[in-house]
């Protein structure tokens, strides 16, 4: 049985036909750094950064070129996994992949012809953003770097294209497909979770975390989780990450469950450090531990890949409740 919610394939390339007349453009987008105007129905749409190239495909539209995968990515050919599916679905090869290691590589994008580009969920710079304007109409994040959530992402690219009207409904068939999921587990309702960023064993002395503007972090909102207090007067504006002293670790008393990227050995180096030990969640065992793998990229949450690992991302985090006190 198929893992995705039933989407509809608008069409196989890399534009919409049924656009070619549509009276709503030239339409214009307005993001943090002003806004764009796209003067006709995108026939050739490019995206950079992470899981933008996920909205025009669960639209039926394949990009001329998009992000290679650099996390995640089981057999190393640049794509995940729900989006070698969709392309499947489509009859679709997979198109250009930009290798964005070193940033975004400029002269692919512009090789791939775009007449948009879509970065709603992104970390684009001012230069970023006008380098890649001198190619194509660029759709931005809409307040600051990598704080998009999978709707907002939705949103904006999906009116990026002149399909707004597709993209609300992509968001309630997802809503739906979450509603569904949480219908059994509810003993997540009311935990308090936080999301903590690669740990380094050797030095546990500093915690950094995802804060509430993190897409990460307010998808635990969309499960039923709650933002702890802590974490919540330590977000700021704009950022997207936090740190704080080991030392300070009574602060995050309220959490009830922590959520990482690790294996064994950083769970192991959490029970034994003596001042991280002290930690509720940590003390009571309810630690999700994310790996390098689909799971764990899907961790972010993006249009694809939701309903892909909805099932078992819920399932970690309803054992790690379990056992929250």
């Amino acid at each position: 049985m198929s893992r995705f919610l039933p989407l509809p394939a608008v069409c196989l390339l890399a534009a919409a036909p049924a656009l070619a007349q549509d009276p709503g453009f030239p339409l214009t987008v307005p993001h943090a750094f002003g806004t764009t105007t796209i003067p006709a129905p995108p026939q050739r749409v490019a995206t950079v950064a992470w899981a933008n190239h996920e909205v025009p495909l669960a639209l039926g539209i394949v990009p001329v070129g998009m992000a290679r995968a650099n996390f995640g990515d089981d057999d190393g050919d640049g794509v995940l996994p729900w989006v070698s599916a969709r392309l499947a679905e489509l009859g679709a090869p997979v198109p250009p992949l930009f290798d964005e290691g070193d940033g975004i590589d400029f002269e692919a994008v512009a090789a791939s012809a775009p007449d948009v580009i879509l970065a709603a969920y992104s970390g684009l710079s001012a230069d970023d953003y006008a380098t890649l304007g001198m190619i194509a109409p660029v759709v931005a994040y809409p307040d600051a770097p990598w704080a998009t959530d999978w709707r907002q992402t939705i949103r904006m690219d999906s009116a990026g294209l002149g399909m707004a009207p597709e993209g609300d409904a992509l968001i309630a068939r997802i809503e739906a497909e979450i509603a569904r999921t949480l219908e059994g587990h509810p003993e997540l309702a009311g935990k308090r979770a936080m999301f903590v960023t690669h740990l380094d064993t050797t030095n546990l002395s500093v915690i950094n975390f995802y804060t509430g503007n993190d897409a990460r972090v307010k998808f635990f909102g969309d499960l039923g989780l709650e933002l702890p207090q802590s974490v919540a007067e330590t977000t700021l504006p704009g950022q997207y990450a936090g740190a704080i002293s080991s030392e300070r670790i009574d602060l995050f008393d309220d959490v009830d469950i922590i959520v990482t990227y690790g294996g064994d050995d950083l769970l192991a180096a959490l029970r034994a450090d003596p001042l991280l030990s002290r930690m509720p969640a940590v003390a009571n065992d309810a630690v999700v531990m994310l790996r390098n793998d689909p799971l764990g990229t899907a961790a972010t949450p993006t249009p694809l890949s939701i309903s892909y690992v909805l099932p078992d991302y819920v399932g970690l985090l309803s054992d790690a409740a379990r056992k929250s006190r």
